[in-house]
């Protein structure tokens, strides 16, 4: 695993990776430019967070060639914030110690809009709070390629596009290239400058949004992509198009009067 280009930050060729008998990624070729955003879907069990976990080094491929940039980090769906640590003490773990650090950490809470945070302690802070702090450390780290995994599927729906404004928001500002392993195809057409589907071990689709920001989920280019990758990943709409993360949001919960 090797540094990338100086224009492309992920360049990925024949990336192969074998459990068993089983080749969950099998030939996949992939490049993601400097500051560019790319959101990955598939099914369960495809190889979308395998691929993930090598761009990160936390698995190794069995072929092909992966050139990454050095600096990189990951968000997981689990904040994975340190119990005994303070929110601040949190963004700079292993981190070299002293002021300036302190200082970098501070403005990077600032950034996700937790300024006030800083001394608070982990059980503290709501879900939405905590992924906050997970994307703080991330950006504090300055990484050329951030990866994102699944990070707001265990939020409830307005938080997750709140969060989703979040990082749009920070991609725009630090221009890391980006990957993001989601199930969520709204999410995916939102945020993305371009959506991959990874279906038996290779990439089915890899397609440019051409809708500029911010994308309305009733834009007719916006439903006409979302029907494709919907059929991409076997799901084939007969009916109404499904409620989008924006139109759950905006629903009153069930019985509520109206």
């Amino acid at each position: 695993m090797s540094t990338g280009t100086m224009s492309t930050a992920v360049h990925l060729r024949g990336l192969r990776r074998v459990f068993g008998a089983r080749a969950v990624l099998d030939g996949v070729d992939l490049d993601i430019e400097r500051g560019e955003f790319v959101a990955l879907l598939g099914a369960s069990g495809t190889g979308k967070t395998t691929l993930l976990r090598i761009l990160g080094a936390l698995d190794r491929p069995d072929g092909g060639t992966v050139l990454v940039p050095e600096a990189r980090t990951i968000v997981f769906q689990e904040p994975r914030l340190v119990p005994s640590k303070r929110v601040l003490g949190n963004v700079v773990v292993g981190l070299p110690r002293g002021a300036a650090m302190q200082e970098k950490g501070r403005r990077a809470l600032a950034e996700v809009g937790l300024a006030d945070h800083a001394r608070a302690w982990p059980h503290t802070l709501s879900g939405g709070e905590a992924q906050r702090v997970a994307l703080a450390r991330a950006l504090v780290r300055e990484p050329e390629l951030l990866l994102l995994d699944e990070p707001f599927a265990a939020l409830d729906a307005l938080t997750r596009l709140r969060m989703q404004d979040l990082v749009d928001d920070l991609v725009r500002t630090h221009r890391p290239a980006v990957l993001l392993v989601t199930h969520d195809v709204d999410e995916a057409i939102r945020l993305a400058d371009r959506v991959a589907v990874l279906k038996d071990g290779r990439l089915v689709t890899d397609e440019r949004v051409a809708a500029r920001r911010p994308r309305d989920a009733a834009d007719p280019a916006f439903t006409a992509l979302r029907r494709r990758l919907l059929a991409d990943l076997g799901v084939r709409l007969t009916g109404p198009e499904p409620e989008s993360e924006k139109e759950k949001a905006g629903r009153p919960p069930e019985g509520a009067i109206r």
